[in-house]
């Protein structure tokens, strides 16, 4: 999974947080934005994702209203 891709789109949308590839060969991660655009990431992370990356299974949780954005932009975490 690469995550040049993800922080390609995640720009774009303009949403802000972080991803991460995990050892059992999965990613997670957290997007905040606006409702619409969060939205538009999950479904671009569900459906499309970078070119070599092969979308199994998406699951999406602790969703919430916040008050402020934690994050200043998007980032890829080791």
């Amino acid at each position: 999974f690469s995550n040049q891709y993800t922080e390609e789109e995640a720009r774009k949308l303009g949403v802000v947080g972080w991803v991460k590839n995990t050892r059992q060969g999965t990613v997670t991660g957290q997007v905040q934005g606006p409702e619409d655009k969060v939205n538009a990431m999950k479904s671009w992370l569900s459906k499309v994702g970078s070119p070599s990356s092969r979308i199994d299974r998406t699951s999406f949780s602790n969703e919430k209203e916040i008050s402020k954005l934690d994050f200043s932009g998007f980032s890829t975490r080791y």
